[in-house]
């Protein structure tokens, strides 16, 4: 393992566009390096935020790695830790919406298995991983540093969408496995939330934008979405240790969504 470095670590998963961008620039201006997990380094995308993270003055480690292929995620990690020597945040962020959408006594098993790995059995064995290496961290480097991993849900783990099934399952189980990780961690001193947006204006919701607007409820529904840095400051704002006692809590950012009201 490399010599510790000397500002903290963030690992944020599926960086290079939305909330996974914004995130990466905010977390860089409170004071990390970066680790930027993307399926391709060598993308546009990519490219360009490595260059605004450096002007922010920050270090970029980009790595490429597709979540869902858990047999890579060893070399990941050791690549980071060989060239910063800590982790200490993890933002689960990657993830994707099915192909298509399709009533739910129509969804494929194929698009089931897709969402599903990616989604919730990728994160989840990435995050085991991770964990490993944090509490290895705070034994035997530096125990009183702050470790904390944050699960990128959606209102979609407890809200039903029945023409997007696999996605709302996946996300369901995400919220589980953040619960599970915050229980077994908690006595190691890592914090684990879960934070719920819901709808946010980025490249994956670009379908439910116009689907939105086609059925006359685009009007009534902006002020419902939010921006890929609505979501990016309360990242922060998690990282930061201001929420340090609430872990094992759910963050939800609904917009309005949630609302159980009577008409």
């Amino acid at each position: 393992m490399a010599v510790m470095n000397n500002k903290p670590v963030a690992v944020i998963t599926g960086a290079s566009r939305g909330i996974g961008r914004m995130t990466t620039k905010a977390l860089a201006s409170e004071g990390f390096d970066i680790v930027a997990i993307a399926q391709s380094i060598h993308s546009d995308n990519m490219l360009s935020l490595q260059s605004e993270v450096e002007q922010i003055g920050a270090q970029f480690l980009p790595i490429g790695l597709d979540i869902s292929h858990t047999s890579e995620h060893a070399d990941a990690i050791n690549t980071i830790c060989n060239h910063y020597g800590r982790i200490d945040l993890l933002v689960n962020n990657a993830g994707v919406a099915p192909y298509d959408s399709v009533d739910f006594l129509s969804m494929k098993e194929e698009s089931f298995d897709r969402v599903m790995t990616i989604n919730l059995k990728g994160p989840l064995f990435f995050t085991q991983k991770i964990a490993q290496c944090m509490v290895w961290l705070k034994k035997h480097v530096a125990s009183e540093n702050d470790y904390s991993i944050i699960f990128v849900s959606s209102l979609s783990a407890e809200m039903t969408s029945v023409d997007r099934g696999e996605y709302c399952i996946s996300k369901a189980g995400l919220s589980m496995v953040s619960s599970l990780f915050a229980d077994r961690l908690e006595g190691e001193g890592i914090n684990v939330y879960e934070l719920r947006p819901g709808l946010v204006k980025t490249d994956m919701t670009k379908k439910a934008r116009i689907k939105y607007e086609e059925s006359g409820n685009g009007n009534k529904k902006e002020t419902n979405w939010a921006e890929p840095t609505d979501v990016a400051k309360a990242i922060v704002s998690l990282a930061r240790g201001d929420w340090k006692f609430s872990t094992g809590s759910v963050f939800e950012m609904a917009g309005g969504l949630n609302f159980k009201r009577m008409v």
